[in-house]
């Protein structure tokens, strides 16, 4: 699949103006992870690295710099192994790696210790993920840090502080490029005929493993690298736990369906949901509940534009949850009065949560929508970037990519409910670009009825 040329020099030139010339950014590659005694999982890339470098390699560190004439990139990486190549394939030589990369010099990893202090000694600040599961690489950090401490009085140089890289890039980052908005795009359009393909199948599965691997294949089949994150194929009551994975039960005929996926393309991720009837008819309960959050889910779409907030995407499938419930029977209270109410606890708390990180108390509806309408999508699937800044909510900008995902999960066992609906969950999500003159769906070619398309 041809994607334009990602222009990784031009966001280190961005991330150089910020360091100036009295920061430094170390940004190490994820860890490797390793389960029982030798079984690798495949590897993820850490998304800040790859979004500066496109470095994909294990054990990889970048320092960069930043200096009147730009930033200056210097690239720690593995040697070449001819033992350790057999068993997990061909490395490049940190030299040509640093050459494809475009590094000003690449090094053996092995000699990181030697030569960081030198790289950073002139930053007052260090930008470096603290507990980001490389200890090797922050126990160096750390160490610089407190030399500069002891050193810089009669010097006046040398590393004082340690701040988190995402106080520079996360807000770069969450305003995408061309080159990004290409890949997820390729990504959604992948997403989209899987699940058509998969669709398909749907009445014939007999349970939820087989649709995850037949939508899974689908991904793979047309390019993707694999699903963004772990497939969620829920039937009947099951698609009332948010996050099911265990994708292990039969399915109904007469139950519905919740499939949330999304495939990965060049480290790029959509993330869909659809919620179907698996044998083709519904009840009137499951056709009126869908269709009370089909309204949420366009009202929330409807919504997105430059200038608008998080906040006001969400209130506006909020709304509509809310007078669905009064209709289902769901919300005891005025849908208006419990908007309005909802309004004002926010105010008064904007974080959902207390200063000891523990939840405020919640609404009653909440136990039917216990979470927020959007989040951010990109190099990972919930993306980078503050929803709120000093209690107002985010404005959005031309470039931000979120998803939309209202849903209703009524608990089997929850009594206070009509009968007819407990143990029904459904969610419509799809993801959106923001644009000047509005919002594109990326994945708006995928029906979002209840019924197989």
């Amino acid at each position: 699949m041809h994607f334009p040329q990602h222009d990784h020099a031009a966001r280190r030139r961005r991330a150089a103006e910020h360091l100036d010339e009295r920061g430094a950014l170390v940004l190490p590659a994820s860890p490797e992870i390793t389960v029982g005694r030798d079984t690798d999982l495949p590897y993820v890339v850490d998304a800040n690295l790859f979004y500066l470098t496109g470095c994909a390699d294990p054990e990889a560190v970048a320092v960069i710099t930043g200096s009147a004439e730009g930033a200056r990139f210097v690239l720690f990486a593995r040697e070449r192994n001819a033992e350790s190549e057999r068993w997990t394939g061909p490395r490049e030589a940190p030299e040509a790696l640093g050459e494809r990369l475009g590094a000003d010099a690449a090094y053996p990893i092995r000699e990181l210790r030697e030569r960081l202090p030198r790289l950073v000694a002139h930053a007052d600040t260090l930008y470096f993920p603290l507990g980001w599961g490389r200890p090797d690489v922050e126990r160096m950090v750390l160490d610089i840090v407190a030399a500069g401490r002891r050193t810089r009085q009669r010097s006046g140089r040398g590393p004082r502080a340690i701040e988190d890289p995402g106080a520079m890039l996360d807000d770069m980052r969450l305003v995408k490029d061309d080159a990004e908005i290409a890949r997820l795009r390729a990504a959604a359009d992948i997403t989209v005929e899987a699940f058509a393909e998969t669709a398909q199948m749907v009445a014939d599965a007999g349970g939820e493993r087989q649709v995850q691997a037949a939508i899974e294949h689908a991904f793979r089949r047309r390019g993707a690298s694999g699903p963004a994150f772990s497939t969620i194929v829920a039937g009947g009551a099951n698609a009332t736990v948010l996050h099911y994975t265990r994708n292990d039960a039969p399915l109904d005929p007469a139950g519905m369906l919740l499939l949330d996926a999304g495939a990965t393309m060049d480290h790029y991720h959509a993330d869909v949901t659809r919620t179907w009837s698996v044998g083709g008819r519904t009840t009137p309960a499951q056709r009126d509940a869908h269709a009370v959050v089909r309204a949420a889910h366009r009202a929330a779409i409807d919504a997105v534009r430059p200038g608008a907030t998080e906040a006001s995407v969400h209130r506006a499938a909020l709304s509509e949850l809310l007078r669905g419930m009064e209709v289902l029977g769901l919300l005891m209270d005025n849908a208006d009065a419990a908007l309005a109410a909802e309004e004002e606890r926010l105010r008064a708390r904007p974080s959902e949560s207390d200063a000891n990180g523990t939840s405020s108390k919640r609404p009653e509806w909440a136990r039917y929508f216990p979470h927020r309408v959007s989040h951010w999508l990109g190099l990972e699937v919930h993306d980078v970037g503050d929803y709120a800044r000093d209690g107002e909510s985010r404005v959005l900008e031309p470039g931000m990519v979120l998803t939309i995902e209202p849903g209703l999960y009524i608990p089997a066992d929850d009594t206070r409910a009509p009968a007819e609906l407990r143990g029904l969950g459904i969610r419509i999500e799809d993801d959106v670009l923001v644009v000047p003159n509005g919002v594109e769906v990326l994945t708006g070619a995928l029906p979002s009825g209840p019924n197989l398309p």
